[in-house]
């Protein structure tokens, strides 16, 4: 094994690959346990692999670390991670922490850590990268930097802060729902730190792939002028499900609080029962006018910040062209526009073959026509056949699913007794007013 020294900031992301080569995950994060006369010893690290899952490597199954790899013995553990008593992450909960230095000249924030092997199969904390507060009347935006030994400084109870913007900027390449896992791998303490920290957009995105019950443990530590800016990022459908799991009185403050645009589709929403289509639609398809060409309806499915399965068609309606729409006319599936001229009339290329579900319509049915006709999205109508949101295919699979799909290990067994499924459940979810909907 190497016995260079290296910087665990640089550890985060860089891949694990076994002796034949094969890439077998990437770093998370390096866990060690504190000593009482000694630099902490590095036990292992948290290693994601296939599937998304965070599994533990124990220091002794690697035999090279550096070069922005980590080469292993192949043998590794997949059973997923849990951190143990005394286990500490150092990316996750020791980078931005405060600490004093012993000689009484003052406090420091850890922006780095370098490990170095101590022995054959051993290596431990040997040095600290620290930031100096700035100086008074500095011209600098921050301040000076030094390394020092572990035994130079003294952690300090405050900077969780600091520690927990440190820890979302090694986060920041993770899609929203892989980000989410790591969220929850936290400590629950520190995954609410660590959301307080995000951007309004950001932590929306993450709410959205999290469990019911976590999404309201951190909404909860939001205050309402805050809590209402992220659900205004929120899929109006996502922010509906949320809401219903508030308090009444705090579910009323919020949407009062709210953009009146995002308020008006989430309070539509609420007014279904959980297991039917209007329960599960969002209301923010693309919407079209008959005379609207390929061209234009090629252009709106190209948005960023489009979903997939919103993008895979166009909804056609007359007049208004806000849910609830005007009548609703059909849809036009985007594989169909690519085989027309740009100018072509998106009217004359509806599928008239679909036919729209209502509102009212059971989660049961929604699933047997989308698997019926291969579809990933499925227009919803109310009693006058207007337009009011569009069930996607992710939907449903999140309604089907159970509750705790998310923390499922990916080899689980996923129980198949559709007598306790959401189909078979009884409806009222969703409170609103002290009236059950």
């Amino acid at each position: 094994m190497s016995a260079a020294r290296v910087f665990v900031a640089r550890l985060a992301g860089c891949s694990v690959f076994d002796p034949a080569g094969d890439k077998v995950g990437k770093v998370r994060d390096v866990l060690v346990v504190y000593r009482q006369k000694e630099p902490p010893r590095v036990v292992g690290f948290v290693v994601e692999v296939s599937g998304k899952r965070r599994v533990f490597l124990s220091i002794g199954r690697v035999t090279s670390i550096g070069s922005g790899q980590i080469i292993t013995t192949g043998l590794i553990n997949l059973r997923r991670f849990e951190q143990r008593g005394g286990e500490v992450r150092v990316i996750a909960e020791v980078l931005g922490r405060s600490v004093s230095l012993t000689d009484k000249s003052g406090n420091a924030v850890i922006e780095d850590v370098a490990i170095e092997e101590s022995g054959p199969g051993e290596w431990a904390v040997s040095e600290l990268f620290i930031r100096r507060p700035k100086a008074s009347g500095s011209p600098f935006g921050k301040g000076p930097t030094m390394f020092a030994k572990w035994s130079d400084v003294a952690e300090r109870d405050t900077g969780e802060a600091q520690s927990a913007s440190q820890l979302l900027a090694t986060y920041e390449d993770l899609l929203p729902a892989d980000l989410a896992n790591a969220l929850l791998d936290l400590p629950e303490q520190r995954m609410l730190e660590v959301a307080e920290e995000m951007s309004d957009e950001r932590l929306a995105d993450v709410l959205e792939e999290m469990p019911e019950s976590e999404q309201v443990d951190i909404l909860n530590q939001l205050d309402d002028d805050r809590a209402a800016d992220v659900l205004d990022q929120m899929q109006p459908d996502d922010a509906a499900d949320l809401i219903a799991q508030l308090s009444d009185e705090r579910g009323e403050a919020l949407l009062d609080l709210m953009q009146p645009e995002e308020a008006e589709d989430v309070r539509m929403l609420l007014l279904y029962a959980p297991d039917t289509a209007g329960g599960l639609m969002t209301t923010e398809p693309i919407i079209v006018s008959a005379d609207a060409t390929v061209a234009e309806g090629l252009a709106l499915i190209r948005r960023h910040e489009l979903a997939p399965a919103l993008g895979a068609a166009v909804c056609v309606t007359l007049p208004p062209y806000e849910p609830p729409t005007g009548r609703f006319l059909g849809m036009v599936h985007f594989q169909r526009m690519l085989r027309y001229p740009p100018n072509e009339r998106l009217g004359t290329l509806l599928d008239l073959k679909l036919e729209p579900v209502k509102a009212s319509a059971s989660a049961a049915e929604v699933a047997r026509t989308l698997a019926s006709y291969n579809l990933v999205s499925l227009p919803v109508v109310d009693d006058n056949h207007r337009l009011v949101g569009v069930v996607t295919i992710d939907d449903v699979l999140d309604y089907l699913l159970p509750d705790d799909w998310r923390s499922h290990d990916e080899d689980d067994p996923v129980s198949t007794d559709t007598s306790s499924t959401p189909i078979a459940a009884a409806a009222g979810r969703r409170q609103i007013n002290g009236t059950s909907l």
